[in-house]
């Protein structure tokens, strides 16, 4: 059941991203010929408007054929013959709408979990924070003399401290009181003072909260792009990067754990995929859009289909045999133990 779960979250995120190049197809006038759910031999199809709407054998993400795509066509419902900006827009709506996808996975997660404050609430026995006489209750207004805003604004501080002091001003009972505290390496070599925050649950917090720790994934994950272009991921690069099994894997474990772990890790998925998809690499979305790029700079001349078409097919194969590269060294993982399902 857990790896049904896995392979229905994985249908969901990617028929997102191929239902937003659909409603922008629709809405700039391209012929889509068929919309799929699932991929493999057609279960059964309904025609509406000259556009089918399918269900296929196996529950994994989705397609939208629209005219023209990849070949030369002189249909006005041709893809290639919308404007720049409105083949730029659908082309963008498949990757814009994973990250839409995120952040409303993330709502009923801060709903239920609530999303973090300034106000300290559990301070641990025998810690910095401990030590240094934080109560509960305290709000953590700056730090070295910058204000304090958020939760996040909170711990990347005592992590960037690396053991160094920090002079906290934080209202007590209405009053400001100045506490110098010492962050301590913890045993995941991180540094900690030993507290927790209050939660506020309700829906506009969360609703904030979920476009704040959205935006927080993107620039963590574009670190790592740039981290993996210069070689220098942590850890190494075949311990950083995660194939098809090693997430079916760690997904079908959230599963087991209930529906908030599940819809935070499709989040981080969902978000994966819209980033990565706008990567400027052949077959990708982002390559596409770099193509329409260079064709606005040459002032609307079209590339010529069929070295454009080389390109994508070049592309594709790169990621196919990444792709090979990466899943096998899921399977040795899987048979030396490392990952369960």
């Amino acid at each position: 059941m857990t790896i049904i779960a896995a392979l229905l979250l994985f249908g969901v995120i990617v028929l997102i991203h191929e239902f937003g190049h659909f409603i922008f197809a629709k809405k700039n006038g391209v012929t889509v010929h068929e919309f799929a759910l699932g991929m493999g031999p057609k279960l059964f199809g309904i025609e509406r408007n000259g556009t089918v709407y399918s269900v296929r054998i196996l529950p994994i993400g989705g397609f939208c054929a629209m005219e023209g795509e990849d070949e030369e066509s002189n249909d006005p419902g041709s893809f290639g013959k919308k404007s720049i900006l409105q083949r730029a827009s659908i082309i963008f709506a498949g990757p814009f709408f994973n990250l839409v996808l995120a952040v409303i996975f993330l709502i009923p997660v801060f709903i239920y979990i609530g999303s973090p404050t300034t106000k300290l609430d559990q301070i641990t026995a025998n810690s910095p924070a401990y030590e240094a006489n934080l109560k509960s209750g305290d709000i953590v207004k700056s730090i070295n003399g910058q204000n304090i805003n958020s939760w996040n604004e909170f711990t990347q501080k005592i992590t960037q401290s690396k053991g160094q002091p920090l002079n906290l001003v934080v209202d007590r009972d209405n009053k400001s009181v100045n506490i110098t505290v010492t962050p301590k390496k913890a045993e995941d070599g991180t540094y900690k003072v030993g507290v927790t925050c209050v939660r506020n649950k309700n829906i506009i917090n969360s609703i904030k909260e979920s476009f704040v720790t959205t935006g927080q994934m993107i620039v963590q994950m574009i670190i790592f792009l740039k981290q993996m272009i210069t070689g220098t991921v942590p850890g190494g690069f075949s311990n950083s990067v995660a194939g098809p099994v090693v997430i079916l894997s760690i997904v079908s474990g959230a599963a087991k754990t209930g529906i908030i772990n599940l819809l935070y890790l499709g989040s981080i998925i969902s978000l994966n995929l819209g980033i990565i998809n706008l990567v400027p690499f052949p077959a990708l979305d982002g390559g596409r859009l770099f193509l329409l790029l260079i064709e606005a700079i040459r002032g609307g001349k079209k590339i010529n289909p069929d070295k454009e078409a080389m390109i994508n097919m070049i592309g594709f194969c790169a990621l196919m045999a990444f792709m090979v590269f990466i899943t096998y060294s899921d399977i040795t993982k899987l048979f030396k133990g490392i990952i369960k399902f």
